[in-house]
C-alpha cells in the first residue's frame, strides 16, 4: 500500500521547484505585424501554418530527472501537474483555458483562466487568477511561484 502524505506532497513540490532552478521572466509581450509591410513576392507570416499545441508537454529544464512539470493540452484547457517519483505522483498545479494559435506567428501568447472549481481543493495548485504562457521555438514557457521562488518552466512536446 503507497500512502502519501501532505509532507511528502509539499516536500516533492519543494523539490521541483528547488531542482528546476530559477531563470529571468520571459521577456515583456510584444506583438508585431509585417502585413502593411508585406508584398506577394515574400510570404507572409500570417501565411504560416498554426502550430498543433494539443498533446503532452514534459518539462525540458527540470534538474531532477524523476521531478518536473507536465501539461496535457487538449481542446481548449491546458492542465499542469506537479510529477514526482519518476512519475508515480502527480499534483493539480494549474487547469485553465487554452486558446490555440491561429497562424504561425511566433512567439504566440495566450492568458489563460483559471477553472477554480478543479483546482480549489487541490494543494500544490496556483491560486493566481491567471496565468501568462509563451508559445516560441517549440517550447511553452511560464512561471510558477511557490515557497517564495518564482522559476521559468519550459515545456517541449513529448
Amino acid at each position: 500500500m503507497n500512502k502519501f502524505t501532505p509532507f511528502a506532497l509539499a516536500f516533492t513540490m519543494s523539490a521541483a521547484i528547488t531542482l528546476a532552478g530559477c531563470s529571468a521572466t520571459p521577456p515583456a509581450a510584444s506583438v508585431s505585424s509585417d502585413s502593411a509591410s508585406s508584398s506577394s513576392a515574400q510570404p507572409t507570416k500570417e501565411a504560416a501554418k498554426a502550430p498543433d499545441l494539443t498533446g503532452t508537454w514534459k518539462q525540458s529544464n527540470s534538474s531532477a530527472a524523476d521531478s518536473y512539470q507536465e501539461a496535457e493540452i487538449s481542446g481548449d484547457v491546458i492542465t499542469i501537474n506537479w510529477v514526482g517519483d519518476s512519475g508515480d505522483t502527480k499534483s493539480i498545479y494549474w487547469v485553465g483555458t487554452f486558446a490555440a494559435p491561429t497562424d504561425g506567428t511566433t512567439p504566440y501568447k495566450w492568458t489563460s483562466t483559471r477553472d477554480k472549481a478543479a483546482t480549489e481543493s487541490a494543494m500544490l495548485a496556483s491560486q493566481d487568477d491567471t496565468k501568462d504562457f509563451t508559445f516560441q521555438d517549440d517550447t511553452i514557457s511560464y512561471t510558477a511561484s511557490a515557497l517564495g521562488t518564482t522559476t521559468t518552466i519550459k515545456l517541449t512536446k513529448n
